[in-house]
């Protein structure tokens, strides 16, 4: 019991040791109540992105579009706001639908033609980026309605912008889903073995291409984010949140609830993750470093994760 106890927590007790380390190393700039503000309200986009990733995940799919689609998303809200002198709420309405649509897109390819979902993906997310570049002509859509900006990091509760509040409601609805509704339960179940699944009478296309569309929603709802915090849609920036996302993915199902991939997990990874390299950084350490951190973790992670999920299906 002892050993299964600390098996779900080590990852915590790591991460609250990385804090002692620093906070010991740079007391002074690193155990300050605006570095933790920042660091919790600086990461709710690769957040909703890993909790994004982690519901096809959870059916044995994979979503390399995600990251697309969230610049997708974030260009297409932009150009309608600004260029097109749409309201917000219209703007955002728009971006969430075609986050839906990409999803749709990959679950068709897959589940019709019966294709990887690695490959169909990534061949999607190529071809959004492409049309995001086209849309934006390339270019850095700034002048944002200030009503989006005010929404998500400008206006703080307890110091912390309110962008990390709405990561964190996305993962505790999530956490719920998973946990404790039958939508939740058919996903795990579809993911632990398909044909087990349709055998049992679970429609398991359908419940694959919920987690496409899902998945699809939550990478626009990401890239309304990204443009909140940043007041501006890039066309290519958005793509660099899907190494963190996915490291934090694959490292969220070694804690918490190991074996599985589970919303706390992958949010206590994406902080644990960014305070290492928030730390590393106040010590001196150069930019490059985030790619090393992250990098490593995922290789970690998948590592890690397998065995965890070895172990279990040994057990059962």
């Amino acid at each position: 019991m002892l050993a299964d106890w600390f098996e779900r927590l080590a990852l915590l007790l790591v991460w609250a040791a990385t804090i002692a380390l620093f906070g010991y190393l740079r007391p002074d700039s690193f155990l300050t109540w605006s570095n933790f503000a920042t660091i919790l309200g600086s990461q709710s986009v690769i957040v909703v992105i890993a909790l994004g990733l982690i519901i096809p995940l959870t059916a044995g799919d994979y979503d390399l579009s995600i990251a697309s689609n969230l610049t997708f998303a974030g260009t297409l809200l932009a150009v309608l706001n600004v260029n097109h002198s749409l309201s917000i709420g219209v703007s955002i309405a728009a971006a969430l639908a075609a986050g839906l649509a990409i999803g749709l897109v990959n679950g068709f390819f897959v589940l019709y033609f019966r294709m990887n979902s690695l490959i169909v993906t990534m061949g999607v997310g190529t071809f959004a980026h492409g049309l995001t570049l086209w849309l934006g002509d390339q270019q850095t859509i700034s002048g944002v309605s200030e009503v989006l900006v005010d929404a998500v990091i400008v206006q703080r509760f307890l110091g912390v912008p309110l962008g990390f509040y709405y990561a964190l409601i996305l993962c505790v609805v999530l956490w719920y889903v998973l946990s404790y509704s039958t939508v939740g339960r058919r996903l795990l179940f579809v993911g632990r073995g398909r044909e087990v699944a349709r055998l049992s009478g679970i429609a398991v296309d359908r419940v694959r291409l919920g987690g496409f569309l899902s998945s699809g929603l939550m990478g626009a709802i990401a890239g309304v984010l990204y443009v909140g915090t940043t007041g501006a849609a890039d066309p290519s920036s958005g793509l660099t949140f899907l190494l963190p996302a996915f490291a934090a993915a694959f490292l969220g199902a070694t804690t918490i609830n190991p074996g599985r991939f589970n919303p706390w997990g992958a949010l206590i990874s994406v902080y644990f993750l960014v305070t290492g390299i928030t730390g590393l950084s106040i010590l001196g350490m150069s930019t490059f470093v985030q790619d090393l951190f992250y990098g490593g973790a995922l290789v970690i992670a998948v590592t890690l994760s397998q065995i965890v999920r070895g172990r279990e299906e040994r057990l059962a």
